[in-house]
């Protein structure tokens, strides 16, 4: 059995997380929470608390910040990760200095990022299902400063990636998805 790769994107505070929570609890039984965000501060606490209080008991929850293959690798069919945020774990990836190998260029780094992207999206075909929340960063202004512009640009490339893979995408706006590409557009792309 193949599992099902859903992507979910938008801005900051859309309700993509909320969405893709749904999505994830009605896929399977064992549901598996990736956190990828550091929490560094009281806000980001209070965000997460938020977050945990509106997931069911039955949910695990796994904070990992880069290591998110490792996590897939426990998985077995039928099984649900839902990652939320593809955006933040990219940024830890980013920012490490010592991936793919300590001084590693952007070049390298990026990389570095596709290959851990097709590796995320090849899991499905080990019957895993992946409910993937990510931000969508480049309908904005184009940013001051060199590292925001790079990473609006591998954000941007790895949610092309993702949306290429995947069997579901939908974007959401002031907490209404919409559905970007279905599954029967796969199977009728595949005939």
């Amino acid at each position: 059995m193949k599992g099902r790769l859903i992507l979910t994107l938008g801005g900051s505070r859309s309700g993509k997380s909320e969405f893709a929570e749904k999505i994830a609890g009605l896929l399977g039984e064992r549901v598996v929470y990736i956190a990828t965000a550091a929490v560094l501060d009281g806000e980001m606490a209070e965000r997460v608390r938020l977050h945990r209080a509106r997931r069911p008991l039955t949910w695990e929850t796994v904070e990992e910040e880069k290591n998110i293959l490792d996590v897939l690798e426990r998985g077995r069919e039928g099984d649900v990760f839902l990652i939320d945020c593809a955006a933040v774990w990219i940024t830890n990836l980013l920012l490490d200095r010592d991936l793919p190998r300590p001084g590693a260029g952007w070049g390298e780094k990026e990389v570095y990022i596709t290959e851990q992207l097709n590796s995320l999206a090849d899991a499905v075909k080990k019957g895993v299902h992946l409910v993937i929340v990510s931000s969508e960063a480049g309908m904005g202004i184009v940013p001051e400063h060199p590292f925001g512009r790079l990473f609006r640009d591998v954000l941007g490339k790895a949610n092309q990636l993702l949306a290429a893979k995947a069997d579901r995408v939908f974007f959401v706006v002031a907490g209404l998805p919409l559905e970007l590409k279905s599954l029967s557009e796969v199977m009728l792309k595949d005939r």
